[in-house]
């Protein structure tokens, strides 16, 4: 199918960037939770411990969350050891541009507990960077 077709049918748009694309990355923003983590990450790669750690919850459901960012398109992953750290995909203009626009708009003091919560994790775990402070010794 080409490039009008898809536009005419709704799977696609003049620029390129399919429907179901564009309504994935906008669903995946549409969560609270999915938000705190895209602004937690605004300031660089954390690993999954430290998000569960941040907002107190399950690593499952923070696993899950994570998922849906990266299906998005939102966020890359690397994994180091057994453990997964994530940050903001910035590859793609558009969804970069959105990612920023839409975390600019959230308060710092939104976070303010999660970031407390995160820097008593971190600081129990000694000196290392960030990225790597749950993971060393625990594997």
């Amino acid at each position: 199918m080409n490039q009008a077709a898809q536009v005419a049918t709704g799977r696609g748009s003049a620029q390129g960037f399919p429907l179901a694309d564009l309504s994935t990355v906008f669903k995946a923003l549409s969560d609270e939770t999915r938000l705190r983590i895209l602004k937690l990450l605004e300031e660089g790669e954390l690993c999954v411990c430290h998000v569960v750690a941040a907002f107190d919850m399950s690593q499952s459901r923070v696993s899950f969350h994570l998922g849906v960012l990266k299906a998005a398109g939102l966020l890359k992953d690397r994994k180091d050891g057994k453990w997964m750290h994530y940050r903001i995909d910035d590859s793609d203009m558009f969804r970069r541009f959105l990612v920023l626009s839409v975390i600019e708009k959230i308060p710092e003091e939104t976070l303010r507990h999660d970031k407390e919560r995160l820097a008593a994790f971190a600081g129990s775990c000694g000196n290392a960077a960030p990225a790597s402070r749950c993971c060393t010794g625990k594997s």
